[in-house]
């Protein structure tokens, strides 16, 4: 008898030796090609200032507006963006005035797909507009091309592994559940306007969280017949009382022509060409890294060599619930045709403090280096605000 135990007891441990380990679920193991987000911020900063000699005082007050939403299906992707960016400013110098300077901007692109749900080819069309304190004129073009590539929305996933963290930590479930699981609930929790949709807004949190807890119930994870109290509490902070900024990943290129209306260096109604591509990478679940380029220029025989490249590179990094860390490198590079040429180097790094679910207490650091115009050098900023999450 004793002969018997110990075979059966070596035959589970050798049993189990060979039983490979679970994989730590990650954001790439979302891919539903279904999703719809909405990013919309306003944020406003000041710094004001008076040093001994000087003869007044300083200030630099600024005043932020972004908003984006994307919407994607298999069969197409939708994207609206909008951005306003004011200063008012004065040096501390005697004699200095008051100046103020402002950027705005309006596009939006449809990319469809040649066949539906995959990650290759696509026709985009796309509309635009800005305008800028320092021009009469506006900025508007019309586009149509090809592009290649897909990228996917995972924040629905970001908040899945949160969600499952946090009951796990608080004992409302034994372990956690497999990637069908995760994805089962990120597909729920993607689906929070749709549930709002049908329920009402006030009370559509009650059947959301109430078909998690079936998805938890049916993959055999609840510590308990039913999730607790504290269960439906910390499922509740992490999809409402708190924010996880958006997640994506991917890639895409396009090419295609446009037609100008009118630009900021006076040309009209001429075609031209613009290239773009974007990449977005999450490095862990609390750290996002993304890049996005344009590079465009204008068939016209007085400006054959002018092109404008913007580049913008982020890094953000989620320090802990209530802290993100910021940082955005900006390149601007106009060559001018028959004029010099003008480089805009902008690096900004910002501590995001969480007072609520819609309000952020900022600091920000900003370095700006400008050559090519008459205004040439590095203008350092330090700036204290709140940003206000519309959206």
């Amino acid at each position: 008898m004793k002969q018997q135990s110990l075979k059966l007891a070596i035959g589970l441990v050798l049993s189990g030796a060979v039983i490979p380990a679970v994989a730590e679920v990650t954001l790439y193991d979302y891919t539903e090609a279904t999703s719809a987000y909405e990013d919309a911020y306003l944020s406003a900063s000041a710094n004001i200032s008076k040093s001994r000699g000087d003869a007044q005082t300083g200030y630099d007050l600024n005043l932020k507006g972004d908003y984006e939403k994307v919407i994607s299906t298999p069969r197409r992707d939708k994207t609206v963006k909008l951005n306003a960016d004011g200063q008012v400013s004065r040096a501390s110098t005697a004699g200095a005035t008051s100046t103020d300077v402002y950027t705005a901007g309006a596009s939006t692109t449809v990319d469809t797909y040649f066949r539906e749900g995959s990650k290759g080819g696509f026709w985009f069309g796309k509309a635009s507009i800005g305008a800028n304190s320092e021009s009469n004129d506006l900025d508007t073009a019309l586009g149509l091309g090809i592009g290649y590539g897909r990228v996917v929305n995972v924040t629905p996933m970001a908040k899945a592994i949160r969600l499952v963290d946090a009951l796990k930590q608080g004992g409302s479930i034994r372990r956690k559940p497999s990637k069908a699981v995760y994805n089962q609930i990120a597909q729920i929790i993607a689906k929070d306007s749709e549930y709002a949709s049908k329920y009402g807004r006030k009370d559509y949190q009650k059947s959301w969280i109430g078909d998690i807890e079936s998805a938890l119930k049916s993959a055999g994870v609840l510590s308990s017949a039913n999730l607790s109290a504290a269960g439906v509490l910390d499922i509740r902070q992490v999809l409402v009382d708190e924010r996880i900024s958006t997640r994506k990943h991917g890639w895409k290129v396009r090419a295609g022509l446009n037609y100008v209306g009118s630009n900021f260096s006076g040309i009209k109604n001429k075609p031209g060409l613009e290239l773009g591509a974007e990449y977005h990478r999450p490095i862990s679940n609390r750290t996002q890294f993304s890049n996005e380029a344009v590079l465009s220029t204008v068939f016209d025989s007085s400006a054959s060599d002018a092109y404008k490249l913007r580049n913008q590179m982020t890094l953000t990094h989620e320090v802990d619930s209530r802290i993100d860390w910021e940082n955005t490198w900006a390149l601007d590079y106009n060559k001018v045709a028959g004029g010099s040429d003008i480089t805009t180097n902008t690096l900004s790094s910002t501590f995001l403090y969480e007072l609520s679910n819609s309000l952020d207490y900022s600091i920000s650091a900003k370095l700006t280096d400008t050559n090519g115009t008459a205004n040439d050098g590095l203008d350092k900023s330090l700036n204290m605000g709140i940003r206000y999450r519309l959206k």
